[in-house]
Parts: structure tokens; sequence; C-alpha cells
């Protein structure tokens, strides 16, 4: 049988950001807890709360089988991703947004590597001219981290989870 997962609630000294219970479970499916399990991961999609400074996430997308993954590598193919995101960005009238991306990491408390740091780099310099930031977790097999990457200038920083 399954475990429940709780709210993750994480925190920076501007706002919380939110991961229901239900997406954590989502991601617990991937979690490379043997040594034959390839990284996975996917899109975080969900509000930036109006007048506040908070982010939920209400949904990711799973891996596809357009992405190429291994033991210590994901690549997330665009098409299918991309599509989930113009899909709720139109269901949702505008609010459903896309957060930033989620993968999987073969170690029990994730770091972000330095491919990790270019990838979301490279996220950033994608985004509209009005959006300046995204988020990113990684699942490690005992925990997540949660970073918020800043694309004027580039700079990246760890939220803290909340107990």
């Amino acid at each position: 049988m399954e475990t429940k997962c709780s709210d993750l609630l994480f925190a920076d000294n501007i706002g919380n950001f939110k991961l229901p219970g239900l997406v954590v479970n989502q991601m617990h499916r991937y979690r490379q807890v043997k040594s034959n399990m390839p990284e996975s991961g996917g899109l975080l999609l969900g509000r930036f709360i109006i007048n506040s400074p908070d982010v939920v996430v209400d949904e990711i997308t799973t891996p596809l089988p357009t992405d190429r993954s291994s033991r210590f590598h994901f690549r997330r193919g665009s098409y299918g991703h991309q599509q989930v995101i113009n899909d709720r960005w139109f269901q949702s009238d505008g609010t459903c947004n896309y957060l930033g991306e989620w993968h999987t990491h073969p170690e029990p408390n994730p770091v972000q590597s330095t491919l990790d740091i270019a990838s979301w780099q490279m996220q950033l310099d994608r985004l509209p001219a009005n959006q300046n930031e995204l988020f990113f977790a990684i699942l490690g097999t005992s925990s997540i981290a949660v970073w918020k990457a800043l694309r004027q200038p580039f700079s990246y920083y760890q939220l803290i989870l909340l107990p």
C-alpha cells in the first residue's frame, strides 16, 4: 500500500512555495530507490497567488516516452510536456502557469549538480519578458529540495522546508 504524503511548505524571506501531498505522492513513484532506476522528471504547474508572493504547485507532468534518462541523467523531451502547459493554460483561462521543473537524484538528500544549474539558466532564458523566476525541485531517495532561480541577474538559492 502506498504511503500518503503530507503537503510540503517551503519558504524564503519573500513567500511560500507549496507542494501538495497529491503532487508529492506522484513524485515519490519515481524515487530512485533501486540501483537500476533511472532519473525521472517533468514540469511543475500551478498558481502565483494573487496579491501574495506565494506559489502553489497544482500538478506535475511525469516522464513521457520522448524523455531521455539514465541512472544519473534526465533530459525532458519538449513536445508532450509543452502540450500539457498549453492545454492547462487555456483550460484555466491563464491561471495555471509553468512554475519550473522537477527531477530525481539517486541520493538521500539531493544537491543540485553543475548540469542542473546550467539547465536552470537555460530554462530561465526561455521565459517571457514578464517572468523572472522559476522553481526547481529535486527528489532524492529520502527528501525533496527546492530552489528558486532568478533570471536577471542569474542567481539561485535553496528554499527552506518549514515544519
